[in-house]
């Protein structure tokens, strides 16, 4: 009998092979790559279970600390799944990130012991079944039942297995007969509960809106965020990328009021493969973000500041406001995301930035010459994000007022230490994506307080929901005055 050594990429040829040996009795010797003998130990033959299998380790890499996209991301690097299978993999998994505290609150109703006395691995995997049931209409029930028990039986679960089915059975029942959670007095826990906010979050927003404003902008948290793209008005306008996108059967529109933006809906696929984007006629970018750059007020041949600037979509629309005419400095103190800005400068074809790893606290120490050496300055401030929870499933369970208080003194030393590298007539404009006060309205009217050669000469915050359904922002423009 001749023996050959052939190397399997993955289970259905193998099935092919053994056929091929059998029927040419042949003696074949079969070599697998690591992550195919991964995949193959634990999966069951039922439809769509590779899928929510991917899901669930998301979402124990995210109970463990990891980033979501970072954790979808090594998923789709370690396995092979179709477009469509990602993008399911994407909702399983952001959904049931973003609807932790409202699964939770189901677990605790149907379930004899609580969510955070689960078992780590149950309770995320308790998450990927009730949220098919209670969220994704498209899902059929029984599918979401049996690949959850499947999982269950396959990985570590097996006993408890009649558990999760028992729990996902009677929350489809529940969602049968119309039941809801058990309601309560306190608007604040009765949002936090319906929107998955925490407590804190949830008794903020009343206070900063009131009741019906604080659902709106929870519901926004919630809602799937289209994909943005800022036409690059160096290599494109427009028109021109639309009838691009349109020829290529990706669907899109115009935003209102944004004068290089388009809309697609989520869904369509990765945009890195769309046309257009490798030969830099355009970026992704959130509308609420593509009006930064124009407040600043950018003319050509000025010497501009981006002083946090990666991953460098606000210095590159710079560079395009300026059509490349005059010097961008691009600082931030992690080489690791300065090296982006460097990618997508190169990408956009934006030769006026010059890009520094540096601490922008210690810009003036290190370089004293810059003393009132900048037309234009932009503190696009790191923040708690929280206006960008839709596009950040994770980020509302990562934050919290502590953490807010230490961002708030660190913006205000960023104000403070950059304020003198400002020319006198000159621009600072100060921005967040973040729609706490404290970071936003209160800083700039504190920072003032110390800065008498600084006037407010406008301010806005974007609320979620609001603008067109953009991410929160906030933008402060301030003018220094003349000598």
């Amino acid at each position: 009998m001749k023996t050959i050594i052939i190397f399997v990429p993955d289970i259905p040829v193998l099935m092919l092979l053994i056929l091929f040996g059998i029927c040419n009795k042949l003696q074949l010797i079969f070599c697998f790559p690591a992550q195919c003998l991964a995949l193959s130990k634990k999966i069951s033959p039922i439809k769509g279970i590779e899928a929510r299998k991917a899901s669930w380790e998301v979402l124990q890499a995210v109970g463990g600390g990891a980033f979501a996209d970072v954790a979808l991301e090594r998923t789709f690097n370690l396995y092979s799944f179709t477009s469509m299978d990602k993008a399911l993999i994407t909702e399983l998994s952001y959904g049931a990130i973003r609807q932790r505290y409202f699964l939770d609150c189901w677990i605790d109703s149907l379930g004899k012991v609580s969510a955070k006395k689960q078992p780590p691995l149950l309770r995320w995997l308790l998450h990927l079944g009730l949220y098919q049931i209670l969220k994704m209409e498209r899902i059929p029930p029984s599918a979401a039942i049996n690949t959850t028990v499947e999982l269950a039986k396959t990985h570590r679960l097996k006993k408890l297995a009649p558990v999760v089915n028992g729990i996902l059975r009677t929350a489809l029942r529940s969602k049968e007969k119309g039941l809801l959670l058990p309601k309560s007095n306190n608007p604040s826990l009765e949002l936090a509960k319906n929107e998955s906010l925490p407590l804190w979050l949830a008794d903020e927003l009343i206070a900063w809106k009131g009741v019906e404003a604080a659902n709106r902008i929870a519901q926004a948290f919630n809602s799937i965020s289209p994909i943005d793209i800022r036409v690059n008005k160096l290599r494109a306008n427009l028109k021109e990328v639309k009838e691009i996108f349109d020829s290529s059967g990706i669907q899109n529109q115009v935003i209102p009021n944004c004068p290089y933006g388009l809309e697609v809906r989520a869904g369509v696929g990765e945009p890195r493969k769309w046309p257009g984007y490798e030969e830099g006629l355009w970026s992704v970018q959130d509308r609420s973000s593509q009006l930064i750059a124009p407040s600043l007020g950018p003319l050509p041949g000025e010497k501009i500041l981006d002083a946090c600037a990666a991953p460098g979509g606000k210095s590159t629309h710079i560079a395009e406001l300026i059509n490349n005419e005059g010097k961008v400095w691009s600082v931030d103190r992690s080489s690791r995301r300065s090296k982006k800005i460097l990618a997508n400068s190169e990408r956009l074809g934006t030769k006026c930035l010059q890009i520094l790893v540096a601490d922008s606290n210690e810009l003036l120490l290190k370089n004293p010459d810059w003393k009132g050496y900048f037309d234009r300055i932009l503190i696009d401030a790191p923040c708690s994000g929280l206006g960008t929870l839709a596009r950040h499933p994770d980020a509302r369970w990562r934050m919290n007022e502590d953490n807010i208080h230490e961002l708030v003194t660190v913006q205000s030393h960023l104000l403070n230490s950059l304020a003198p590298l400002l020319k006198s007539g000159g621009t600072l404009v100060y921005s967040t994506c973040t729609i706490y006060p404290e970071e936003n309205f209160n800083q700039i009217k504190n920072f003032l307080q110390l800065n008498s050669d600084f006037l407010l000469e406008h301010e806005k915050q974007i609320w979620p929901g609001e603008e067109d359904n953009g991410d929160g922002f906030y933008v402060a423009v301030l003018n220094k005055l003349e000598n």
